[in-house]
């Protein structure tokens, strides 16, 4: 909390007090009214104190909460790896943006109705809305510090870092008024990568699809925008609008589609379906930073998967330009996680996304079986944070990569992949060979193939007809409970 000035009265938004529900979308409903509540009464008495000055009190307006105590020890469906908790307590989480995630939020709390047989709780929390959080989507602009003629933290509360981390997903054992956390991440933590969001990728939180593309180069959004297109002509495919930087929607294939004045530092572009199951392409450029950055915030939005796919250094010389990597392990050398997660944890394949990707590429290339190994190889993919790592003295990496037996390297993909698995989101790489630096072919202007430009066009194809295959699995199936630890939120 942010308590500067402890003498000003304190004047907090009226919301309803706690109240038990065993009606799922009536609980959302609730969270709802106090959100809403909560938000507009920070909105109006922000705008007043902007035109009239240093008011005589604080405001504030408080998170909505979910809680839920249960006694028994009572075994559920262990087939599934959310929507229970392990055994007696009392758990809790604080809520944002239920508008936002209303399909979200109704499914969970009906999974702990019906596993628990239990009602849930919902109420004010005791954790302060920021009011720059507050005043999201509105078109209103929170001043700096210094701006106005008075300090803002002693009217409103404000962002506070101490208390927005990954503690949870981290598995550190955060508690919240006494209660084990419901959710992986707090309605502050959620706040704040929605705003991260729509700075990074100019395009608002509630665009994103379920399945989510990331890619290195930009080649991939051209193709993308032009499938997305032909999408929209085909009233049997599902997809419903085309969106990109600027919150610029297209309906129709013929729609106009301007590039941004100032293009985001990545840029992100959304084939939409009504249910939110489309596909989310996002160009995360070069480097395992802007990996991390991408996938920290993306995660809040629980996608249901996230792949890769993008260019890669191939390490044999068996390899041609255009083919294909899949990974089913990563080399992490990318150091941007190190402290989140240790390099010792083991990022394993999903059975379910290696299986997607691999049919994809038969199905695409219309290879099948041992006819498939001419053009794709399975096995390690390393990850570094220096692009320029062939200049270095080459004893020490290369022989690295050798005795971990990768095929492949890149700036982004283990990054990826350990973040899914820090996160709990279904992960997997499917690369494409742009250089073998280590036999002679650097990437360089007009080394490309006919057979490497014809791989790349079909590379992304691959990756959406992955996420196709992913998106007719049962939810259970993909969410399974291989990324789960000892102890888990309920909350997916």
């Amino acid at each position: 909390m942010n308590l500067a000035d402890p003498h000003l009265p304190v004047h907090t938004a009226e919301v309803p007090g706690l109240e038990r529900f065993r009606d799922a979308e009536k609980a959302v409903d609730r969270l709802t009214q106090i959100y809403e509540t909560g938000t507009q009464f920070l909105r109006r008495h922000f705008q007043d104190t902007i035109r009239t000055g240093m008011p005589g009190s604080r405001f504030r307006a408080v998170y909505p909460e979910i809680r839920m105590v249960t006694t028994s020890f009572a075994q559920v469906d262990s087939r599934l790896s959310f929507g229970h908790v392990a055994e007696p307590g009392t758990y809790a989480t604080t809520v944002t943006r239920p508008d936002l995630f209303r399909n979200y939020l109704i499914q969970q709390i009906e999974l702990l109705i019906e596993n628990h047989d239990i009602a849930v709780s919902i109420g004010p929390s005791e954790t302060p809305i920021p009011v720059h959080f507050a005043m999201g989507g509105e078109g209103i602009t929170v001043p700096h510090e210094g701006a106005l003629d008075f300090t803002l933290r002693d009217v409103f509360d404000v962002p506070d870092l101490s208390t927005t981390n990954d503690d949870i997903v981290n598995g550190n054992g955060l508690r919240y008024q006494g209660a084990a956390p419901l959710a992986p991440f707090t309605a502050q933590r959620i706040d704040y990568s929605l705003a991260r969001l729509s700075h990074y990728t100019a395009t608002d939180p509630e665009h994103f699809q379920n399945f989510v593309l990331f890619t290195n180069y930009q080649f991939y959004v051209e193709e993308f925008e032009a499938y997305a297109r032909r999408q929209l002509d085909d009233p049997a495919s599902g997809y419903m609008a085309f969106v990109g930087p600027g919150n610029v929607e297209i309906l129709q294939s013929g729609g106009s589609f301007p590039p941004p004045a100032k293009l985001p530092q990545m840029p992100t572009y959304h084939l939409k379906r009504a249910d939110g199951s489309g596909i989310t392409l996002v160009n995360i450029g070069v480097g395992p930073s802007n990996a991390k950055t991408a996938t920290d915030h993306i995660a809040v939005l629980r996608p249901h998967a996230w792949l890769m796919v993008g260019h890669c250094a191939g390490l044999r010389n068996s390899q041609r330009l255009g083919d294909f990597v899949l990974a089913h392990a990563y080399l992490r050398e990318d150091h941007v996680l190190d402290d989140d997660l240790p390099v010792w944890t083991p990022i394993p394949p999903l059975a379910e996304i290696q299986i997607a990707l691999e049919q994809a590429v038969a199905k695409v290339t219309r290879l099948e079986g041992y006819e498939l190994k001419r053009i794709m190889r399975t096995g390690t993919v390393a990850t570094i944070d220096n692009r320029n790592w062939e200049l270095r003295d080459q004893s020490g990496p290369v022989q690295r990569l050798s005795q971990s037996r990768a095929i492949a390297l890149d700036m982004e993909s283990a990054t990826i992949a350990a973040n899914g698995y820090r996160f709990r989101v279904p992960y997997g790489t499917l690369l494409c060979v742009s250089d073998k630096p280590l036999h002679g072919e650097l990437k360089l202007p007009g080394m490309a193939s006919d057979f490497y430009k014809t791989q790349v066009a079909n590379h992304l194809l691959i990756g959406i007809r992955a996420m196709e295959h992913l998106r007719g699995m049962p939810l259970e199936r993909i969410h399974s409970r291989k990324l789960r630890s000892f102890e888990e939120t309920a909350f997916l």
